[in-house]
C-alpha cells in the first residue's frame, strides 16, 4: 500500500462542502428574486387615477420560492445520501434549476401577457392595462442562480463517482485475499503486491510446507495402533 490511497479520503469533506455551498448560494438567489419586483402594470379603471402595482417574483413566478426550499432541503441530503441515491440528488438538483431558468428566460426574451399581469395585480374588472414595466435584475439572479445549481448537481454526481469507485476499493481486500491464494498454489512468482496480499489473507508466503510435501518420515496421519 502506498501513503498516496488515503488522499480520497483527506478530500472528501471539501468534496461535500463545496455542492453544499453552491446549494446555498442557489438557494439564496432564487429567495431574494422572489422578494424582488419583477413586473410593474400600470392600469387606469376610468374613474380615478392611474395605478402602479409591482408583482414581485413570488407572483409572478411562483414557484421561485419552493424552488429555493428545495435547494435547501438538497444540502442536507446531500450529506444523508451516497451512491446512487446520490446520482438521483444531483439529476434532482438539475431539474429544479431548469425549472428555476425557464422561467427567467421566458420573461426575458418574450413580451409581458398583460392579460396575466392584470390578473396577478388582482385589477378590478373595469380597469385596464395601459402598461407593463419588466425588471430584468431578478430574472438574471434566478438564472444565475440556476446555473449555480446546474454546478452543484455536476459536482454532486462527481462525487457519487468517487465514493462508488472507494467503495469499490475498500471491498477489494477480500478479493484480492482470495487472487493472492490463487496466485500462491501456481507456480507464478509472487509480486510484492501479492505478498502483501497474502499475509493479509493470514498466510505467510515464505512457507512453502504443504500437505503433498510431507516426507516418508512424517508421522503425520499414522497409526500407532497395532
Amino acid at each position: 500500500m502506498t501513503d498516496a490511497e488515503p488522499a480520497p479520503a483527506r478530500r472528501s469533506p471539501a468534496a461535500a462542502a463545496l455542492p453544499a455551498l453552491l446549494l446555498a448560494v442557489a438557494a439564496l438567489c432564487l429567495w431574494a428574486s422572489s422578494r424582488m419586483t419583477w413586473v410593474q402594470v400600470d392600469s387606469f379603471d376610468g374613474l380615478g387615477e392611474a395605478r402602479t402595482t409591482a408583482l414581485i417574483g413570488g407572483t409572478w413566478a411562483a414557484a421561485t420560492t419552493p424552488l429555493a426550499l428545495a435547494l435547501l432541503a438538497a444540502i442536507a441530503a446531500s450529506f444523508a445520501v451516497r451512491g446512487w441515491a446520490l446520482r438521483v440528488l444531483a439529476v434532482l438538483v438539475a431539474v429544479v434549476a431548469v425549472a428555476a431558468i425557464v422561467p427567467a428566460v421566458t420573461m426575458l426574451v418574450s413580451d409581458v401577457d398583460a392579460d396575466r399581469a392584470g390578473r396577478l395585480a388582482e385589477l378590478p374588472d373595469r380597469a385596464e392595462v395601459t402598461s407593463t414595466a419588466v425588471s430584468t435584475g431578478p430574472a438574471v439572479l434566478v438564472i444565475a442562480g440556476g446555473v449555480v445549481a446546474l454546478v452543484a448537481a455536476v459536482l454532486l454526481l462527481r462525487r457519487a463517482s468517487v465514493s462508488t469507485g472507494l467503495s469499490a476499493k475498500y471491498a477489494a481486500p477480500a478479493a484480492r485475499r482470495d487472487e493472492a491464494v490463487k496466485r500462491r498454489e501456481s507456480s507464478e512468482p509472487p509480486s510484492q503486491r501479492v505478498l502483501w496480499d497474502a499475509l493479509d489473507a493470514g498466510d505467510d508466503p515464505t512457507d512453502d510446507d504443504t500437505d503433498d510435501q510431507d516426507g516418508p518420515g512424517s508421522d503425520r496421519g499414522t497409526d500407532t495402533r497395532r
